[in-house]
């Protein structure tokens, strides 16, 4: 029995029920939590945690040992799910998005099963990274990551270290996904694992198939011009208003340009928050609503002793939660406001597949802006034409209205979820996993493409004219 297996976990606050993973007779799923130990950038002594929270896929039988299934558990997909921020934890994603647990808005922070869990056909593991973020820590004075090379270095140190103690997902096709911030994670660390193994460094060469990335954080500029746009179009600001944030936008470009970063990032954070405040302080990542996805009692319950012993987490360790503020978000002030389209460039070069998905109410990242990236990008490998002539497929439900609008062209996948802010796998559960196994097995897309129906809409007319 692996030391790091989660056998139960409390059902609540006070601790007076339990959820059983893999408890004597009662084996639902094999779960496995803990840190793994990766050396520090600066001190040769110092060590970084970082916390895993890993579920097998319910297509595998708890109740069949490891090596009488291993074909079945290599066959599946492994997908790492990781929150942005910088500083959210990607617990959030596991208990408010796409895991197979979720908590309750209640005082006793009743936690139960899901039924939109995306390990029910794929091994789904919860990093929290970088340092600082979540139960991930370091030793004593703490380290937090500066840039993108640090942190995907030491997220790959993380995973060899994890494979080493389960190698019967080493093989596994693996994919990174991630939403917000996670949309500069997502590549970077794709790209460290993809260079570690073309190198003889002694590692673990990784099944890396390709990267998905919903709402990403990827080219803060446009993002931010965007978000002017959005908020003017959607009535949250006046003529007077969208003028002047125009040219603190100005100043915002003036110091990107000159790349003195913190100036860019304290100038780009500040005109956010002026646009927030002439809306009404609407909720930058749903236009439709006041206050952000509500995180209930979850920092109370990851924070309780019996919840961290049942994951193996130190008592003294302190679950902590941020989004673009705090420590680790300060030690990424330069990082903040880059661009790093040019890493999905090489990453669809390289034929990655890559999934791009986004929630139509997200001002602060959504659709438009992914939209002009993956438009300029494909410009720039001279297929912008082969991009715009693609058939987007309006995806539908069984009664005809729409899933979600999907454009493919060779390895790269866009898809616009309709009815969706930032976090679309909490607004839109079954639809996003759908949209997941649909790109991760191959499987059709059913909808239909609109402008070949208008073409035959043309031509039957034509036809009983004749």
């Amino acid at each position: 029995m692996s030391p790091d297996l989660v056998e139960s976990i409390p059902a609540n606050i006070p601790n007076t029920q339990c959820i059983e993973f893999f408890t004597g007779g009662t084996k639902k799923v094999r779960s496995y939590a803990g840190h793994v130990h990766v050396d520090g950038a600066k001190r040769e002594k110092q060590k970084n945690h970082l916390f895993y929270w890993f579920f097998e896929s319910q297509t595998c039988n708890p109740h069949v040992q490891i090596d009488e299934q291993q074909d079945l558990i290599t066959r599946t997909p492994l997908v790492i799910w990781l929150n942005g921020g910088p500083g959210a934890s990607s617990l959030l994603g596991l208990f408010l998005e796409n895991g197979p647990l979720t908590v309750a808005d209640d005082a006793a922070g009743t936690v139960s099963v899901t039924s939109t869990t995306w390990n029910q056909e794929a091994h789904v593991v919860y990093w929290d990274q970088p340092i600082g973020t979540g139960y991930s820590y370091s030793d004593k004075p703490e380290e937090y990551v500066q840039d993108e090379d640090t942190l995907s270095h030491m997220f790959w140190q993380g995973l060899q270290e994890f494979f080493r103690l389960h190698p019967e997902y080493a093989l596994c096709p693996l994919y990174i996904c991630g939403e917000s911030y996670a949309g500069k994670y997502v590549p970077a660390i794709a790209l460290e694992i993809d260079k570690q193994n073309g190198t003889d460094a002694g590692g673990q060469r990784l099944n890396l198939k390709g990267i998905a990335v919903g709402n990403g954080w990827i080219k803060p500029e446009l993002s931010l011009r965007i978000l002017i746009d959005y908020a003017y179009t959607t009535g949250f600001l006046g003529i007077g208003q969208k003028e002047a944030l125009e040219k603190s936008y100005a100043e915002f470009q003036k110091a990107l340009a000159e790349k003195d970063m913190k100036e860019a990032n304290r100038l780009g954070n500040a005109l956010v928050d002026r646009t927030v405040a002439y809306g009404g302080n609407f909720d930058v990542y749903d236009a439709r609503r006041w206050e952000d996805l509500p995180m209930g009692a979850l920092s109370t319950y990851l924070n309780t002793a019996e919840v961290k012993a049942s994951l193996h987490v130190p008592a003294h360790t302190l679950w902590q939660n941020a989004d673009d503020k705090g420590p680790v978000t300060e030690a990424l002030v330069d990082d903040n406001m880059a661009d790093v389209s040019g890493l999905y460039a090489r990453l669809v070069e390289k034929n990655y597949k890559t999934l791009l998905y986004t929630g139509n109410f997200d001002t602060a990242c959504g659709y438009r802006g992914t939209e002009e990236i993956l438009d300029d990008m494909m410009e720039q490998q001279g297929k912008r034409a082969e991009w715009r002539d693609a058939p987007r497929l309006i995806w539908t439900h069984a009664q005809g209205n729409p899933k979600g609008f999907v454009r493919s062209v060779g390895n790269l996948t866009q898809v616009a979820v309709p009815d969706s802010g930032h976090q679309v796998p909490a607004f839109q559960p079954e639809i996003c996993r759908e949209m997941l196994y649909n790109w991760l097995f191959g499987r059709p897309f059913p909808g239909y493409d609109p402008e070949r129906a208008d073409k035959q809409t043309a031509a039957d007319k034509d036809l009983r004219k004749a």
